[in-house]
């Protein structure tokens, strides 16, 4: 079961989710919609703040900044923990790797730490692309793999089908998409869970019921978020921001704890209606 370090629970220091050999700093660098100069920014403002993982994909077309950022930064390879994605359109064999190659050519390095089939291609079988992933790893191209956007029986499906094991899955999480089913399945399959958009669309934070935990704390509303994220078991979240303050913010989480019942008035929040992120190719959800 993926877990949260135990040595890294103290609430001053950043939690570390172990998943299958895989470290993953709890908190990373959302990079979607970062372009340009302002990507490169916000990657080395992180990387000064503390974040030691970033988070980008083929498709945002921004993974020539983020290796800018790590490279202006100057930081050890083996401190930061670097993922990045294939679109859903070139998980086939071959163009997999392919892909894969591209985006170490425009992060400038020799390997990331994890990749990810960014969504399932029903039109692909699952096993061809999860072979191709398998063999991105054996090559060297990435040191873990994962998946993002797959409901409970196609992640039981990929995990069956892999020979190498897979260290997490990557979905929309935030308070008020409850995702406890599927994240009972990749904790049964010892995976992390990475949270996207895990404020929402910032709606969340302004709840009545998170900003009184706000007020209580003396924190922000995506503060108490983002913390409501990293306390749950093997739990990962990558919020996106361009804004050095809020980069900061986000990042400031690790001075305080919420308690049993501000964790679960936050889940609470959760709503049928909360899912964001349902593109044409989306695969069945569940319910």
């Amino acid at each position: 079961m993926a877990r949260n370090n135990p040595e890294d629970r103290r609430m001053s220091q950043p939690i570390i989710v172990e998943a299958h050999g895989a470290r993953i700093p709890a908190l990373g660098l959302g990079t979607f919609r970062s372009e340009g100069q302002a990507c490169v920014d916000a990657v080395l403002e992180a990387l000064r703040v503390g974040y030691r993982h970033v988070d980008t994909a083929a498709m945002y077309g921004n993974e020539a900044e983020v290796g800018e950022g790590l490279r202006v930064a100057g930081l050890p390879r083996d401190e930061v923990f670097v993922t990045t994605k294939v679109w859903w359109t070139d998980i086939a064999p071959g163009a997999l790797q392919a892909s894969a190659e591209a985006s170490l050519k425009k992060l400038g390095l020799h390997h990331v730490d994890l990749l990810h089939i960014h969504w399932p291609n029903p039109e692909i079988p699952l096993a061809d692309s999860l072979g191709a992933l398998c063999d991105a790893k054996r090559r060297g191209l990435a040191r873990h793999i994962g998946v993002c956007n797959f409901p409970i029986a196609l992640l039981d499906e990929a995990v069956r089908l892999c020979d190498e094991p897979l260290v997490a899955l990557q979905c929309e999480y935030h308070p008020t998409l409850s995702q406890h089913r599927l994240l009972a399945e990749a904790r049964r399959h010892g995976l992390a869970f990475t949270s996207y958009s895990p404020i929402g669309k910032g709606t969340d934070t302004e709840e009545k019921v998170v900003q009184e935990i706000a007020v209580a704390h003396g924190k922000t509303g995506a503060q108490v978020v983002l913390r409501w994220h990293v306390q749950q078991d093997g739990v990962i979240a990558i919020p996106k921001s361009s804004h050095p303050v809020r980069i900061q913010q986000n990042y400031d989480i690790w001075d305080f704890s919420l308690g049993d019942e501000e964790m679960a008035a936050i889940s609470r929040m959760a709503r049928p209606d909360g899912r964001m992120i349902n593109p044409a190719f989306a695969p069945q959800w569940d319910s």
